[in-house]
């Protein structure tokens, strides 16, 4: 913030400018927009009032902010009035950030998984609706999941996430704590020497205490870190990038933020066709306890839960101590083809992209979708019985490489050179055009796609 001696449409709308005001003004507040910087005046309020008669008064005093700090900005005004300068003085209110904490979780790596296999021995899964509809089979699915998952986290401790946690901390620190704070007191109430001096051997030993706990902590995670952990050692040493808000012209607020984000990443389509009834499919293949076992094993315990904050270790915990319990929960999905909308709820976590130029619009973002661990779980067990049919079928082509086990990206960089260096030989010039279909995935049409299936398919 500053007297910046510019003239700009943006702080002063109702000055005519002259093109040299304009040119120079222009040229500091497009790098300040480029960076981002965030410019507060309001329009048309004045920060100079010249003691002469003559001329107008203006807007020469610009604040700008950054990425990070205008979330925090409540207002900019100049209610104060002249200290003998012919500028007043601008006044910017900062609002405190909120610290919003996560809600308590359940601490899954503490689940007494003996309690829960005593139980799981008399859990029985409600009974299926004999001719069900969508309302009725999600109204089932919905109730049987909610019993088994309440079953599982009234056996685990409750998780209080705080942003003072230390996983350095010990009892004996605790201890070191307490002595400490009590000879702090007795000193206050008599400063003599040797409280004084108990309080300085105190203080010491406890502050010792702790530079050696931090320090065997890290040393102790860095002897045991893994090619997964390398990244969270790497921000533990270097710091974590703080993220931008997204700053949006076309947005005033935090929801009008939001609801731009969702339209950029989830344009509203068409809704489906309404199903009316759900017929069991005839020649549907039973789920097997050994066929939950390889969609559970290609699932990795570091992954983050969806809304439910289940992850898949806990649901590999359970199938171990009993491999019933899956199929009697999923098998009525799969035989009626049916996606329940509550296995379709997910959080959304929205990242910036490193390294734009700006941060004003949504492209300039990425969204990471999380969903439900048992829905996940679902659809590799369906995408496991697509991949077996592909080739009996003749599914996907042949030299199809993305999302099938075995194959990479380096198979298909093999196979272009291979065309390539065919050509080549007989002497043929060869050029290749790689496309790109934005949203290709999410915009395409269901009916035609499931046409084209069951053609396929016979």
């Amino acid at each position: 913030m500053g007297d910046f001696n510019l003239h700009h449409p943006l702080a002063d709308h109702c000055r005519s400018l002259s093109e040299r005001e304009f040119t120079i003004s222009a040229r500091y507040l497009d790098v300040a927009f480029d960076v981002p910087y965030h410019l507060l005046n309001t329009p048309g309020v004045y920060t100079r009032f010249p003691f002469d008669t003559i001329s107008r008064p203006s807007v020469l005093d610009l604040a700008f902010a950054n990425t990070a700090i205008s979330p925090l900005v409540s207002s900019w005004d100049t209610p104060l009035p002249s200290t003998g300068s012919d500028h007043v003085p601008c006044v910017i209110t900062l609002r405190p950030p909120a610290i919003l904490l996560p809600p308590s979780t359940p601490h899954w790596a503490l689940l007494d998984l003996q309690a829960v296999g005593v139980v799981l021995d008399t859990f029985t899964t409600l009974p299926c609706p004999a001719k069900p509809t969508p309302n009725s089979l999600s109204r089932w699915f919905d109730l049987s999941s909610t019993r088994l998952t309440s079953l599982l986290t009234s056996h685990a401790p409750s998780k209080h996430p705080c942003p003072r946690s230390k996983p350095w901390w010990s009892p004996r620190l605790s201890s070191l704590r307490r002595e400490y704070h009590k000879y702090a007191r007795i000193s206050r109430l008599d400063p003599s020497p040797l409280n004084w001096s108990n309080v300085k051997s105190s203080r010491r030993t406890y502050f010792k205490a702790i530079a050696s706990a931090k320090k065997a902590h890290w040393s102790d995670f860095l002897s045991s870190a893994s090619p997964h952990s390398l990244w969270t050692a790497k921000r533990f040493a270097f710091g974590r990038t703080p993220q931008r808000f997204p700053y949006l012209p076309v947005a005033s607020d935090p929801a009008e933020v939001v609801e731009t984000l969702l339209h950029h990443f989830f344009p509203p389509k068409p809704p489906p066709p309404p199903l009316l009834r759900l017929t069991r499919h005839e020649d549907y293949t039973p789920l097997t306890s050994e066929e939950m076992s390889r969609a559970l094993s290609k699932s990795s315990n570091t992954s983050a839960p969806g809304p439910d904050h289940i992850p898949y270790s806990v649901w590999k915990s359970v199938h171990r101590l009993k491999p019933s319990r899956f199929p009697s929960l999923l098998e009525p999905l799969l035989a009626h083809g049916f996606h329940p909308p509550s296995l379709k709820k997910a959080l959304s976590i929205v990242l910036d992209k490193p390294g734009k130029p700006s941060y004003n619009s949504p492209s300039s973002f990425r969204v990471i979708v999380l969903l439900r661990t048992l829905s996940k779980i679902l659809e590799r067990v369906v995408a496991s019985r697509l991949s077996a049919q592909r080739t009996i079928c003749s599914l996907i082509h042949p030299l199809q490489c993305r999302s099938l086990p075995g194959r990479s990206t380096a198979d298909a960089a093999l196979v272009l050179q291979h065309n390539v260096e065919s050509f080549h030989r007989l002497r043929y010039k060869v050029s290749t055009l790689f496309l790109d279909v934005k949203g290709g995935f999410d915009n395409v049409e269901s009916p035609s796609l499931l046409s084209l299936l069951r053609r396929w398919g016979g």
